[in-house]
């Protein structure tokens, strides 16, 4: 048996497509055009990259966009100032600060100080304690792309043993949530693994659904698994370079092993990272429906 391959590069093009009619239906109709705006600090070059990303995304959706690259030593309160005068702008209705921040700023204040109306990366408290009670709210982007990938796979989910291995306020924490609730991609029995789990090789040998999330690459092997399972691989771990200088990449899961033993797997890359932008637009298009009190 080989795995069926879950790709993210397939289901984030699709969800673009999507978008793509919403926003020009919302500025034909309504005059509206969704804004996203995207604050570094710094020159971490994974950020720069990503953030570059999110500015194209923008572009190619037709979205109004903004960015700010501010120097690594912008000082706390010159941040903040900025969230403030993006969560008053009209035209902004995503507010995204890039992280990691530079050390003498406070991360959680950043983070705090943004309108939970334009927390389209659904890291502010408002958000995940709405997450946290099933109501509707800017889901954290990853896990929301998670979710989209189990539904429009067909992937069931209600009554699953789902384990999820990692505990990051990121991705561990909130997608074991959402699949422990009653909604679509949902309905599941959850177990969480993390460093100080013991015989984690009981817990993953029971999941009819494993989810990767620790950035650790190649940690779970064939032997690790039961036949038939789906697996969901968040990891994103470089682990060389091409001759010509290109990041070699792998997951936190032993692909080439475990796909001739799993039901369905997400390749790295191509799997769950595509998703991660694409719901970032669809949360930033959400804000700006709700701002025009069309949801």
């Amino acid at each position: 048996m080989t795995a069926k391959i879950i790709s993210g590069t397939e289901t984030a093009k699709a969800i673009r497509e999507e978008l793509k009619a919403e926003i020009a239906e919302l500025k034909e109709k309504h005059g509206i055009v969704p804004g996203l705006v995207t604050i570094l600090v710094g020159s971490d070059s994974a950020s720069q990259v990503y953030v570059g990303a999110k500015e194209r995304t923008c572009k190619a959706l037709e979205m109004y966009s903004e960015r700010y690259d501010l120097p690594a030593d912008t000082s706390e309160e010159e941040v903040l100032a900025l969230v403030e005068k993006c969560n008053k702008d009209d035209k902004i209705n995503g507010i995204l600060v890039q992280l990691p921040l530079p050390k003498h700023i406070n991360e959680h204040k950043v983070l705090y100080a943004i309108d939970p109306n334009k927390d389209v990366d659904g890291f502010h408290p408002v958000n995940i304690g709405k997450m946290m009670l099933g109501e509707d709210c800017f889901l954290p982007c990853t896990p929301h792309g998670m979710l989209e990938l189990l539904e429009r796979n067909n992937i069931e989910t209600s009554g699953a043993e789902c384990v999820v291995i990692g505990r990051s306020n990121i991705v561990g924490k909130p997608i074991a949530n959402l699949m422990l609730q009653k909604r679509p991609a949902g309905n599941a029995t959850v177990t969480i693994c993390h460093t100080r789990t013991k015989d984690m090789d009981f817990h993953t040998k029971r999941a009819d659904i494993l989810i990767a999330a620790v950035g650790v690459p190649n940690l779970i092997k064939a032997d690790q698994i039961k036949e038939g399972v789906v697996i969901l691989d968040v990891g994103v771990n470089r682990i060389g370079k091409t001759e010509d200088g290109k990041a070699i990449l792998a997951g936190d899961v032993d692909f080439e092993s475990v796909k001739q033993k799993a039901g369905a797997i997400t390749p790295v890359p191509g799997g769950v990272g595509p998703m991660t932008i694409t719901m970032l637009m669809k949360n930033t298009v959400q804000a700006a429906k709700t701002a025009a009190g069309l949801l």
